[in-house]
């Protein structure tokens, strides 16, 4: 019989979502049984979700393993079903809320801080998408205690460390495929393809074109990502400003424009103050993109170095002269092709399959019943 994993969504966002299909898809070899929540109502999602699961009918079965992402309440949920207590448990932190960026609205709130820690002490293992997101995550839990006025457990961080993985959200095979292009050195086209959201920078993004213009740099651009009825409005000034720069603009619905957008685009280009693993940049990496990033985040993992700007997250003016003269060097001497290779769904799915293979094999064995311990006396 193939093992039993239940996998948990407490907050299905569209990352979210595509991950756990891509897994099921992926590792066939397991049966799957999934419960995802709407990703609506922030705030109750993350601390009532073992609430919401709480007279969910799959807590009574037998499991081999139990996947969930961060936003579960994982250790409350082993609390009100103890038939979990003995049942391997892994937490995929694809974000943490200890570097989340916070609105002025919601600082000073711990909940969600404290549902990712007890979540990552409750698990057997806890796997972050990058090292970027697993040291932030370690840094920010041990300042977080620090603050405590007393009784704080000793070696809590250490052991958390202990027990994590870096384990990437994997990068569709198909994306690999094909030759890339040479970069189109007279005009490029740059590519922004990120969640419209202030933690992606569009008010620096807005700052790199202000001097691509001063500088009469040649160029062509597409803005594309998930957008939502509010957001920033520097998306607006780009859009008036640079009409005549733009080639695409807005949400693609159809994932078959967006990947023909990947392998057209000559440089993907970033300009975050937070991405914990960056899957816009690998995806675009991937289709053949050159890419631009700043030297902060995950990018450190995967971007070349001399395709990274300096960063200067408290002056954005000096930040974007940083990145128009870094894609000036890139135009000048292109880099050669750095495909993600590491990051394919094909190399992954042999590691995510090891991990929940080695964690399986901890559950304990049933005790014997006295009945059969009797009939072999």
């Amino acid at each position: 019989m193939k093992p039993r994993i239940l996998l948990l969504s407490a907050y299905d966002a569209a990352s979210h979502k595509r991950w756990r299909e891509q897994l099921v898809q992926l590792l066939p070899d397991y049966h799957w049984h999934t419960l995802a929540l709407a990703p609506r109502f922030f705030q109750w999602r993350i601390r009532g979700n073992a609430l919401s699961w709480l007279n969910e009918p799959s807590f009574q079965e037998s499991w081999d393993l139990v996947v969930a992402t961060s936003m579960v309440d994982l250790a409350t949920l082993r609390g009100l079903h103890p038939q979990l207590a003995n049942t391997p448990c892994l937490l995929y932190m694809h974000e943490n809320q200890f570097a989340f960026p916070v609105s002025h609205q919601q600082q000073g709130r711990v909940e969600p801080q404290m549902v990712n820690l007890y979540g990552a002490m409750a698990a057997d293992c806890v796997a972050f998408n990058s090292a970027w997101n697993r040291d932030s995550f370690l840094q920010g839990a041990g300042a977080f205690l620090n603050k405590m006025p007393d009784a704080v457990p000793s070696g809590l961080v250490d052991n958390l460390k202990r027990k994590s993985e870096v384990l990437p959200v994997p990068i569709e095979d198909a994306l690999f495929e094909g030759t890339p292009t040479p970069l189109n050195r007279e005009c490029p086209h740059l590519l922004w393809n990120h969640r419209w959201e202030y933690d992606k920078g569009p008010d620096r993004l807005l700052n790199f074109l202000d001097v691509l213009e001063r500088q009469q740099q040649p160029y062509r651009l597409s803005v594309v990502g998930e957008s939502f009825r509010n957001h920033p409005s520097a998306f607006a000034q780009i859009a008036t400003r640079f009409r005549d720069r733009i080639e695409n603009w807005g949400f693609l619905e159809s994932r078959t424009k967006y990947d023909r957008l990947l392998r057209k685009a000559d440089v993907v280009l970033s300009t975050a103050l937070h991405d914990f693993q960056g899957l816009s940049m690998l995806e675009a990496m991937a289709a053949g993109c050159a890419p631009l990033a700043p030297d902060r985040l995950a990018y450190r993992e995967y971007v070349p170095h001399s395709c990274r700007y300096d960063s200067h997250e408290e002056d954005a003016d000096t930040e974007a002269k940083a990145a128009v003269g870094c894609l000036q060097r890139l135009i000048e001497k292109p880099p050669p092709c750095c495909q993600p290779d590491a990051w394919s769904a094909s190399v992954l799915a042999g590691r995510y399959r090891s991990l929940f293979d080695r964690l399986i094999k901890i559950a304990p064995k049933p005790e014997p019943s006295s009945d059969s311990i009797g009939s072999m006396q």
